[in-house]
């Protein structure tokens, strides 16, 4: 009898370490999946530090469309601000009745319902989400590379894909932005981002290289 308790002590004890051993697996495996905003958004190299995976993805994406990582990850930036559900404020009518949202957008890269559908048949990524930042730096990569061959943007003109993303390769040729001082405004404020980035990712980047590469299962 003493020798059957010890034995459900020894197995109880052996459970716990093994649930324990693996908190941080399944922790990390939450974290990849359901990550908050970056706290440093400001620094790409702080925010790829703290997010492996991120950079694996977009450096994929940029082997994959020739569309520079700083380009991508500033319009994201400024686009939901790195948040995984972000969608546009409300429409109200009578000034307070709400009445649907102002877009479709939503997700890491803000894509809208009719633009993210024309990405997955045209990539053939029919299960691409939204809000995964995988899907969503590869659909700005594709975006980049559609506006480059139908605008002759060059991809490290981070000021006007910026323009064209916003009103669509169709406003950018008619000039839809060029009437909207503001949007004008804050597409500078994303090429000053795009910059910083890719300074700081020169000073990381073979950092992030070498400690990233067992990520490639991501």
């Amino acid at each position: 009898m003493a020798k059957r308790k010890r034995d459900r002590i020894k197995k109880r004890r052996r459970f716990r370490r093994i649930l324990w051993m693996s908190m941080p697996l399944l922790a990390g495996a939450v974290y990849l999946q359901f990550p908050a905003p970056p706290e440093r958004p400001g620094d790409i190299c702080h925010v790829f530090s703290d997010r492996l995976a991120w950079y694996v993805k977009a450096k994929r994406a940029e082997r994959r469309w020739g569309a520079p990582i700083h380009v991508k990850m500033a319009i994201m930036r400024h686009e939901s601000g790195f948040r995984k559900h972000a969608r546009t404020g409300w429409r109200f009518v009578l000034g307070f009745i709400p009445v649907g949202r102002l877009s479709s957008a939503y997700g890491y890269a803000q894509a809208q319902d009719a633009t993210w559908d024309l990405y997955r048949e045209r990539t053939g990524r029919e299960k691409a989400n939204r809000n995964d930042f995988g899907d969503a730096v590869d659909f700005i990569g594709w975006y980049m590379d559609v506006s480059r061959r139908t605008l002759s943007l060059s991809p490290e003109n981070t000021y006007a894909h910026y323009l064209a993303y916003h009103e669509g390769q169709l406003g950018y040729k008619r000039g839809a932005h060029l009437k909207k001082a503001w949007l004008l405004a804050y597409a500078k404020k994303v090429e000053a981002t795009a910059k910083r980035y890719a300074r700081q990712l020169k000073q990381c980047r073979k950092k992030l290289d070498r400690v990233s590469w067992w990520l490639f299962w991501v």
